[in-house]
């Protein structure tokens, strides 16, 4: 049985055999919420958060976790992450807004993005956001002029592609010399940016950010961006007199999706993190800054499934059996974009031997629209609900309305309660910005 692996921490087998999270029994949650469905084990979360803080608290120096909400975002996510104690990264002015309607503090949020609107940066000063990280020098010349107009001085850090590749897919690599985000170190780009910030009347650059990439399980690379950035830093106390009060070295630690996927613990990351940046430290004769992470998958990742029923089973002549159910790429686009592998389950036979091999079908109109390929599961029956873990980062985040298909309703359990935390779309939801074509014309 592989739920202590890739299944929230509370999931069991009930006496009736099915899968139960968080004191629920996936069964009655499907009947009741329909499917798809998104269940997120509250407990998992809370865990997680207090695994990137103890395992940091452990080392004696000044750190800060920050919950990268990209990976999932709403109001009842950014309050749990607020009462844990982590600071916010959000991406984006809808991310902003949920972190706004959730009452997070705005002191402790930081603003990403390689290219924010005007309308974003606004919303961003206005509600005196913490930190915004700069991504390209038109933005440091627009942020400066919104903040001059509204008489304030905005801290700042500064983005750097440290020109580190990861052993991760291309498609969420972040750090290599031709990445879309930050300013590379070659031609004194990340030099400029920073003299820029200190030039500029109404910005104080506070530190240095960076990300190499997503689910990422070799650690060598953090070291390797660690070294880079702190020999960058020392080079820019030299020449700018520039000191370095936050070191953000992004988050990306890899998770497991399947259990033979063998990732790095949090424990690990913050060692190497940590001992990395205090050696470098000493190394070039500076006193250790803050250390910022960003975990989003790690935190989010583990804490959900996603609830489906079988709606059809297709034997096929090459011997291949492929099991439909009712999502598909609208609620999990991550097998269609990157390859990436999942499990599954029976969740009304948790306990039958997964004896079937099958591959797990979305009912979308397009032949990539797999969830997973060649899984053993129970034998499946029209009806049952199926059950893929590891569905809290980047599933609901990265949903869609693919063929009019409505969005999954998501729930939060914990203590044998389950509670809505974004409502399920309908139809009408669906339709609800469309205008017929007649109006369109009269209007104009």
């Amino acid at each position: 049985m592989t739920h202590t692996l890739i299944y929230p921490h509370t999931s069991r087998h009930d006496a009736a055999g099915h899968l139960e999270i968080g004191g629920c029994d996936v069964v009655e949650l499907a009947d009741t919420f329909g499917t798809p469905l998104f269940v997120y084990d509250e407990q998992t979360l809370r865990d997680q958060c207090r695994a990137y803080l103890t395992a940091f608290a452990g080392h004696g120096r000044e750190f800060r976790i920050v919950y990268a909400s990209k990976a999932f975002s709403c109001r009842a996510m950014i309050e749990l992450v607020a009462q844990e104690g982590l600071a916010l990264d959000v991406a984006s002015g809808g991310e902003l807004a949920a972190a706004r309607a959730a009452g997070f503090p705005p002191s402790d949020i930081f603003f990403h993005g390689n290219n924010k609107t005007a309308a974003e940066l606004e919303l961003a000063l206005d509600c005196g956001i913490g930190h915004v990280v700069v991504d390209s020098f038109s933005e440091i010349a627009a942020l400066d002029a919104a903040a001059g107009r509204r008489g304030l001085v905005q801290d700042v850090l500064v983005r750097i592609t440290p020109g580190v590749r990861p052993a991760t897919h291309a498609a969420v690599q972040t750090g290599q010399p031709d990445s879309k985000f930050g300013f590379g170190l070659n031609e004194g780009q990340a030099t400029e940016a920073l003299s820029r910030c200190l030039a500029a009347s109404h910005l104080r650059p506070v530190g240095m950010h960076a990300h190499i990439g997503s689910q990422i399980f070799d650690l060598s690379s953090y070291r390797r961006e660690i070294e880079i950035l702190m020999g960058t830093l020392a080079e820019w106390r030299d020449e700018l007199s520039f000191v370095c009060r936050l070191f953000n070295l992004g988050g990306g630690l890899g998770i497991r999706y399947t259990a033979r996927d063998q990732p790095s613990s949090i424990v690990e990351f913050a060692a190497v993190a940590v001992d990395a940046v205090v050696a470098e430290a000493a190394r070039h004769h500076m006193a250790p800054p803050t250390i910022l992470v960003e975990p989003g998958r790690s935190i989010a990742g583990k804490a959900a499934v996603t609830l489906y029923r079988v709606g059809t089973i297709k034997p096929v002549p090459d011997g291949r059996t492929y099991v439909a159910v009712d999502g598909g790429m609208s609620d999990n686009i991550r097998p269609m974009l990157y390859g990436s592998r999942y499990e599954a389950m029976i969740g009304n036979r948790a306990d039958v031997p997964a004896t079937f091999k099958t591959t797990i079908v979305g009912k979308h109109c397009e032949s990539g629209d797999v969830l997973v390929r060649d899984v053993k599961i129970a034998p499946p029956e029209l009806g049952d609900v199926l059950v893929t873990p590891c569905t809290g980062a980047y599933g609901y985040a990265m949903a869609n309305n693919y063929n009019g298909q409505p969005r999954p309703a998501v729930v939060m359990v914990a203590g044998g309660r389950a509670r809505v935390i974004i409502a399920r779309e309908t139809w009408d939801d669906v339709l609800r910005l469309q205008r017929p074509l007649a109006a369109t014309a009269a209007r104009d």
